[in-house]
């Protein structure tokens, strides 16, 4: 959080900064990621999702990216986040409601879909991609039963008991293959559980038009 709008100055500054702790010899010196968020634009849900300044993992430059401007983030931050330095989080986010969580994750269900298909470093749909895509679709439907926020994890172990049964291997596999996943980036996933990835999509995107009924 900054107490304002990052200026051209700082923001030069902080690229340097970037650049100079993605050198460094430690595991996540280049799996950073997040968002410098003036404290005025963090404190409610913002429907236009404006950008902010956004780290992405394994960028060494800074972008302008709503990727942070969500009310999954502000949620999660202010319910759940650990105060290293600076206000309690919810002295500075005001309460997002179930509502605003579930529509959320119905734009991004929507998203994910036409995402899905799309080509990657690996040509088609990668090892890091397919289970990306599994978990992250388990957790939002765990949000449009819950009105609640749950990790992939959390989300995916959800799911075992709620969705339908043949579905249970895909989403037991992509739990299995979270550990590690950075190399798998450039590694292309089975043709065959791409395949029942894609049918997976539709069938969650299917059960949030249900549920939005």
């Amino acid at each position: 959080m900054t107490h304002g709008e990052v200026s051209d100055e700082q923001l030069a500054a902080l690229q340097a900064m970037h650049q100079r702790l993605f050198q460094l010899d430690v595991p996540w010196a280049q799996h950073l990621e997040g968002s410098y968020v003036p404290k005025e634009r963090l404190r409610r849900v913002d429907p236009s999702r404006s950008p902010f300044v956004y780290l992405d993992n394994g960028a060494t430059e800074l972008e302008l990216d709503n990727h942070c401007n969500t009310a999954v983030v502000r949620w999660s931050l202010r319910e759940h986040g650990v105060v290293l330095s600076g206000p309690e989080p919810k002295t500075v986010i005001d309460p997002v409601s179930a509502d605003q969580l579930r529509s959320e994750a119905r734009e991004a269900m929507v998203e994910f879909a036409e995402w899905a298909p799309g080509p990657t470093k690996a040509g088609g749909m990668s090892r890091w991609k397919q289970p990306y895509l599994v978990l992250n679709l388990c957790r939002m439907l765990h949000t449009l039963e819950t009105g609640k926020v749950a990790s992939k994890r959390a989300g995916g172990e959800w799911a075992l008991g709620a969705l339908e049964p043949e579905w249970s291997d895909l989403i037991q596999e992509a739990l299995d293959d979270r550990p590690d996943p950075w190399g798998r980036v450039y590694q292309p996933a089975d043709p065959t559980t791409a395949e029942r990835t894609l049918a997976f999509v539709d069938y969650a995107l299917g059960k949030a038009s249900v549920d939005r009924q």
